[in-house]
């Protein structure tokens, strides 16, 4: 006989014993029979579990012949239905994995994860949910070693499909979402870690791994269930270590998919997930990386621009929310970025608002432009609110250059937007609201600093546009930023104070730098003042409103020098309304009378010079009695009946500049200048060109008060500007 023959005889003789002989088997597969019981009720045989363990940690290199054939018995056991005895061979291969950590376990890892995924392949939840729990106790074991082959793109799909479970009943559809969100939290565990392993925040596995997430915390069905029991709070608490394990490189794709998935899924109208989903990422990713997220939703709101108004109202509310928490921490190089888009969104809602309005054409569009409009200003208030909100929470030197950014988006005269149409003014009132937010609680050190010659010559030129409601912006701007010691609430209204001491306010000596300060562009406030009193259309806020300004101005700015300014101001002042040069209605003459007695009583009682006092007294007590409509508490009054004329020769109802001048005859005060008639002044080049349009328009004005206007700039030309005296 052959010899080859004879060995292959051989060969199968010992292959019928070993299978018929247990002893003639290999010893690591006795010991894996041994720990199956016959009735797999009596659950795993420990005593024989025991000696598996000591054999495995013993022999190490005999571990991936462990896993295989233990993986061959479940496959086997998957087939036939024999879940019993499947529940024994994962408990088995779970403690084991437990149980050795030498650099030979990673094949058995690999027969493991076969298994695994061949229960979660499997249609039933109960082995789908064991296969999980036994990938999240692999997924806690720190390896000594990294992988550089093993690949986990099977299982994220799979946990993923697992969180969208859709079976019918709910108590079982719980359970494979709960497995599925503790699969994916077994997944980053495993990888996020790993250097090799940062394939994980790839695009192809974030936008499966976010919109899972998401998904489970958006369908809150089970909120009585409670801990891990509940899909919505173990999404959440899986969500938010996700990103808290973020790094630098990985924010992009972690953010895009939340946003996709709220577009997808029609989130933000209305955006009550969508806000508390942002709120999540800010408090979880770590401070520097805030401003990713600004990024990534600013961007987001540009790929929005032409929708519909309610969804970039939802988005800019979001953008709200991310502003609110980041300007605690970092901000980034993203400030002006976020002020500069914010800005042009806000032209294009107003520019959209204007083009449906424009394009009315029948009653039964009429309707739905109202609508539009109605939403356009959802969209205008939300980002005029973030503005506010961002720029409020910014420190000092950063809010400074957002004021002048936002400054220089305000179309004024002698701009391409000279014109007041209602697309100018609506973008100059938005724009201005934004200034008061940003400004509110702004605390300069000097006025040089709050009020530089680029940010006040165009915010004073704004004062002189004939609208009362822009020129109430611009006041309450110049209050933020004049009022450095909180003392605009106990100015509020226009009233004859009758004790200001007990107003408690609060004042320091004034600085060099704002004695500087007010050398030089003190005649620029002085005129916004004087002009801003004299227009048609002034309200009770409007004169309001002048009354703090100038209390303000008396309390952080003033000088002797200045306050001898003031009173030329508040004098000239009467003699505007007493003359009537421009015809203005009795309503506006009465109602400068009423905000110069209110501001001469309140500066006489800060300078507490008896005399002075007692004048300003004595005028307003005549007052009282002969003409109450010359007192803020009475020309304001809804029905407050206005004389035809008033009457210049009845000089104890009018301050007069002699009694003012002995008054303060005292050292520290030159009332020699308190004898020059005041005279507005024009300063800047924007003053240059409404001023010479104001000439236009009044043609009234004589030339003998031309004349005194030139006197007046030759004598105070230390006060003028270059290209100043282009009156002369």
């Amino acid at each position: 006989m052959p010899q080859f023959l004879q060995t292959n005889q051989l060969q199968s003789h010992l292959s019928l014993l070993c299978g018929c002989c247990g002893p003639l088997r290999p010893r690591y597969k006795r010991l894996v029979d041994n720990i199956f019981p016959e009735d797999p009720k009596d659950g795993l045989v420990k005593s024989d579990m025991e000696k598996l363990t000591f054999y495995a940690v013993s022999a190490p290199e005999k571990l991936d012949r462990i896993g295989a054939y233990l993986a061959e018995r479940l496959s086997r056991d998957v087939v036939r239905h024999r879940y019993g005895y499947v529940v024994i061979a994962m408990e088995a291969l779970d403690q084991l994995l437990m149980a050795c950590h030498s650099q030979s376990i990673k094949p058995f890892v690999e027969s493991f994860l076969h298994m695994v995924a061949k229960l979660l392949e499997s249609r039933e939840p109960d082995l789908q949910v064991l296969g999980t729990n036994s990938f999240v106790k692999f997924a806690n074991i720190e390896e000594d070693t990294p992988s550089y082959h093993r690949r986990y793109d099977f299982f994220v799909s799979q946990f993923s499909a697992m969180c969208h479970s859709t079976h019918e009943d709910s108590e079982t559809r719980s359970r494979i979402r709960v497995a599925g969100i503790k699969g994916l939290q077994g997944v980053v565990r495993k990888t996020v870690n790993d250097e090799l392993q940062a394939i994980i925040w790839e695009p192809q596995h974030m936008d499966k791994l976010i919109p899972s997430m998401l998904f489970n915390m958006q369908d809150n069905e089970d909120s009585e269930r409670a801990g891990e029991e509940n899909p919505a709070s173990l999404a959440e608490s899986c969500f938010r270590e996700l990103l808290g394990r973020a790094a630098y490189g990985n924010m992009n794709n972690a953010v895009h998919p939340v946003l996709v998935h709220l577009d997808n899924h029609r989130l933000w109208d209305p955006n009550d997930f969508a806000v508390p989903c942002f709120r999540i990422i800010m408090y979880s990713i770590q401070a520097q990386h805030s401003h990713h997220v600004i990024q990534q939703v600013l961007s987001h709101l540009d790929t929005h621009s032409k929708n519909t108004p309610r969804v970039r109202a939802g988005i800019v509310q979001v953008l709200l929310e991310t502003v609110a928490i980041a300007a605690k921490g970092s901000i980034g190089p993203t400030v002006l970025e976020v002020f500069n888009t914010l800005l042009k969104h806000l032209r294009m809602s107003v520019d959209f608002e204007l083009g449906d309005g424009s394009r009315r054409n029948s009653a039964s569009s009429l309707s739905s432009t109202r609508t539009k409009e109605s939403e356009e200003r959802i969209v205008q208030n939300a980002i005029i609110q973030t503005i506010g909100f961002f720029g409020g929470n910014l420190p000092d030197y950063q809010r400074a250059e957002v004021m002048m950014f936002i400054m220089g988006k305000v179309p004024v005269y002698g701009t391409p937007c000279h014109t007041l149409d209602t697309g100018t003014k609506r973008i100059q009132t938005m724009l201005l609201s934004s200034l008061i937010m940003v400004t509110s609680g702004f605390k300069c050190k000097t006025m040089c600093a709050g009020l530089p010659v680029a940010f006040l010559e165009p915010l004073c030129s704004i004062s002189l546009m004939e609208d009362s409601e822009l020129r109430q912006l611009v006041l309450e701007i110049l209050h933020n930023i004049i009022d450095r010691h909180d003392n605009r609430a106990k100015l509020r209204g226009i009233r004859i104070i009758p004790n200001v001491a007990a107003l408690k306010i609060k004042r320091e000596k004034i600085s060099k730098q704002d004695v500087v300060f007010m050398k030089k562009h003190g005649q620029q406030i002085y005129r916004h003042i004087y002009l801003g009193c004299k227009e048609e259309d002034n309200v009770q806020k409007n004169f309001e409103l002048l009354f703090t300004a100038l209390a303000l101005i008396t309390i952080e700015l003033a000088n002797e020098e200045v306050m001898i300014d003031l009173m030329r101001l508040s004098i000239a002042l009467q003699d505007m309304a007493l003359a009537n040069e421009e015809n203005m209605p009795m309503f506006i003459r009465c109602g400068i009378m009423a905000l110069v007695a209110a501001y001469l009583n309140f500066l006489s009682q800060m300078i507490a010079n008896p005399p002075f006092c007692q004048h300003v007294s004595k005028v307003i007590e005549m007052r009282n009695l002969d003409a109450p409509y010359l007192l803020p508490e009475h020309v304001f009054r809804e029905k407050c009946v206005l004389p035809d004329s008033l009457d210049r020769d009845d000089v104890g109802l009018y301050f007069q500049t002699a009694d003012l001048a002995e008054a303060l005859s005292v050292p520290g005060y030159n009332v020699e200048r308190l004898a020059i008639p005041y005279i507005p002044q024009v300063t800047g080049k924007h003053y240059s060109v409404l001023y010479k349009m104001k000439i236009s328009r009044n043609q009234t004005e004589s030339f003998e008060h031309l004349i005194l206007q030139l006197l007046n700039v030759l004598i105070h030309r230390s006060h003028l500007e270059n290209g100043s005296l282009w009156l002369h």
